[in-house]
């Protein structure tokens, strides 16, 4: 059996509206992208906004991530205290996102329950995951 690793690919300026759509449709600027913001700030004092990335899994999951060359000092609700950089920050954020929208009885929250799960495969192997784990357990 052979273990392939799951890869990212940014997700280029003049795709990122259709990308996202092609994913999520009209919930991705509704409801999506607000609530990944808003996490990231609760998680973190630090973040003020700023620019994002966009990122592709090979696997077919989806995740966006502050563009920030600087860490972020973290406060979770779980008690987990430490610094995550802004790439891991934005996992984090997305995996509160995905795991609180999959709670639904429609597509959006199947969709969203898949996301998380793609995501989490690629962030087992992120040089963060430690950190990203202890800050969503």
């Amino acid at each position: 059996m052979t273990i392939s690793l799951i890869t990212r690919q940014q997700v280029p300026t003049q795709q990122r509206v259709q990308h996202s759509a092609k994913l999520f449709g009209l919930h991705f600027p509704m409801k999506l992208e607000p609530f990944v913001f808003n996490m990231a700030g609760h998680l973190s004092d630090d973040y003020n906004g700023g620019y994002w990335e966009f990122y592709a899994l090979s696997n077919g999951g989806f995740y966006m991530s502050p563009n920030s060359a600087s860490p972020f000092k973290v406060s979770c609700d779980n008690g987990y205290e430490g610094k995550l950089s802004g790439d891991a920050l934005g996992i984090a954020a997305c995996l509160y996102a995905y795991s609180h929208l999959s709670f639904g009885e429609d597509a959006f929250a199947d969709t969203c329950a898949q996301h998380f799960h793609w995501l989490r495969e690629y962030m087992l192997d992120h040089p963060e995951a430690g950190a990203i784990l202890g800050a969503i357990d």
